[in-house]
């Protein structure tokens, strides 16, 4: 039991024994592992102060070198300012003395120019005395010529047993006609070159408008009649007691007149979309063969909604036909309006479209806006699609249309004034009225009854031979030249000159017609003498 109990001490004790060596061998091993880091710590520390140390003299030698090149830099630039200064100073030395010289010389010039001006101002003092001197001698010479003139008026006054008062009138008289006629051959003469140059200028123009817009004839019969099979369906049209006839004239607004004349049937009326149409809703109703006062309302009803469209087309296609854009949508359909109306068999809507485009070529010979020009030739006769509903002429009436629609000036006043009713205000209304007398006077263009066109023959004659002097007058070409034959012993070159341009402005003032008439007046002088 004491044995167990000595191996357990002694176990135990030796457990122990462990330990404390174990606990002995880490202090030592620690102190150990200290006293080897301390030692390594001291020459770590010496060989971070050697490695500083070097550093430190590393630095010191490249500060050094520093310092020593800034020196150098700082001396060599001090130098070169030096001696860009001293450049500088050269520099404004020599401008300095170029001007200098420049002065003196300047200087040199001032005092010539003075001397000049002192020679001159001697001079012209000089020729004030001369002129002076002049003056007085002319003063004295011109007093001894009016006591002279005075002496020989009076000697003359009395060879000749006249007045002062009727000498001064003979001469006046003398003057004057001499006067007048040296004033008539001069406003002959530049008025002539004048009008050779216009008339070449302005024949260059329009035979190039002519030649670039060659349109068809447009002498167009526009006659509204209906044709009918038979007279029953005469009958028929006109109704019982004519009741059928009265409901269509009362729907459409027009007279139809129905004759002995087979098969035809005549519309009249002074609006020509109201007679265009009576025209189409009676051929519905004759194809139909139902006509009574009801169906009448109903056709005439459908057909001015399809006229109206139809006109609105037209409009349309005739301001695309000209290249005429932006036109209000309220003026389109008067435009469509003008392909009813004929002037002289010509129709109205094909001689605005032919009147645009000739404005447009001679507007471009002139260096003028040819889009302009082409509206305004284009909506120049406009107010023909109103003038049955409003009172007034057609260029009034356009105008006022016009400028009810937002119109340009221009456009507005050349159709106003494409007759001359009013003044022109923009280059436009002249070409206007130009390009309109040129659509309406070409060949083709328009149809004269032959009494019309004699009696404004009559007229033209009639019109010449109203003047004092005139033998004879012949109208020829068919009335776009009047020949005039004066008497010689009457008229004088000068007066035949005046005669002929008084003929001219009062057959602008008096007679109407399309394009220009030319006046030529004759003065021959015969001289007959008989031998025997």
């Amino acid at each position: 039991m004491q044995l167990f109990t000595i191996l357990a001490l002694s176990e135990g004790t030796y457990i122990v024994l462990i330990i404390m060596g174990l606990i002995i061998g880490l202090f030592g091993g620690g102190a150990v592992l200290w006293l080897v880091q301390r030692a390594m710590g001291k020459s770590r520390t010496r060989l971070a102060q050697q490695e500083s140390e070097a550093i430190i003299a590393d630095a010191r030698y490249k500060s050094e070198n520093i310092v020593k090149t800034a020196e150098l830099e700082a001396k060599a630039e001090k130098i070169q300012k030096r001696e860009e200064s001293e450049r500088e100073a050269a520099e404004i030395r020599n401008q300095l003395r170029e001007q200098e010289l420049h002065l003196t010389k300047r200087e040199d010039t001032v005092d010539r120019k003075w001397e000049s001006v002192n020679s001159k101002e001697r001079s012209l003092e000089n020729l004030q005395k001369k002129l002076s001197q002049k003056e007085r001698d002319l003063t004295s010479k011109d007093q001894q010529l009016t006591n002279t003139l005075a002496e020989q008026r009076a000697q003359l006054l009395r060879i000749a047993g006249i007045s002062v008062e009727e000498a001064k009138e003979m001469l006046l008289k003398r003057l004057e006609g001499e006067v007048t006629h040296e004033a008539s051959a001069l406003v002959e003469r530049l008025v002539t070159n004048a009008k050779e140059e216009a008339t070449q200028r302005a024949r260059e123009i329009t035979l190039n408008a002519i030649q670039r817009y060659a349109a068809d004839h447009t002498c167009d019969s526009t006659i509204s009649s209906v044709d009918i099979q038979n007279d029953e369906m005469k009958g028929r049209v006109i109704g019982r007691e004519g009741r059928n006839i009265r409901a269509f004239e009362k729907a459409t607004g027009v007279d139809v007149i129905i004759d002995d004349t087979p098969g035809l049937v005549i519309i009249s009326a002074f609006d020509p979309i109201r007679r265009e149409v009576a025209r189409i809703s009676l051929d519905k109703l004759i194809q139909d063969g139902r006509i009574h006062p009801a169906r009448i309302e109903e056709v005439v009803a459908e057909t001015q909604k399809e006229v109206d469209a139809h006109v609105l087309d037209i409009g349309k296609s005739m301001a695309l036909e000209a290249n005429v854009n932006g036109l209000n949508n309220k003026l389109i359909p008067y435009l469509g309006r003008l392909n009813y109306r004929t002037s002289y068999g010509q129709n109205v809507l094909r001689h605005s479209v032919e009147v645009a485009y000739l404005c447009q070529t001679m507007a471009e010979e002139l260096r003028l806006n040819g889009d302009l020009a082409r509206r305004c030739g284009l909506l120049h006769d406009i107010g023909k699609a109103a003038d049955h509903e409003v009172e007034g002429g057609h260029p009034e009436i356009g105008a006022e249309l016009l400028r009810k629609f937002n119109e340009k000036s221009e456009v507005i006043n050349a159709a106003a004034g494409h007759h001359n009713d009013v003044p022109a205000t923009s280059p436009y209304t002249p070409l206007v009225a130009a390009a309109d007398a040129m659509s309406a006077s070409r060949p083709g263009a328009r149809r004269e009854t032959l009494e019309r066109y004699i009696k404004r023959l009559e007229q033209l004659e009639n019109l010449a031979t109203s003047f004092k002097g005139i033998r004879q007058a012949y109208a020829i070409q068919a009335g776009r030249e009047v020949r005039v034959i004066v008497d010689p012993e009457k008229v004088n070159d000068g007066d035949a000159w005046q005669i002929a341009r008084e003929i001219a402005q009062k057959v602008e003032q008096e007679l109407t017609y399309p394009g220009e008439i030319k006046v030529t007046l004759l003065r021959e002088v015969r001289c007959v003498e008989y031998a025997r």
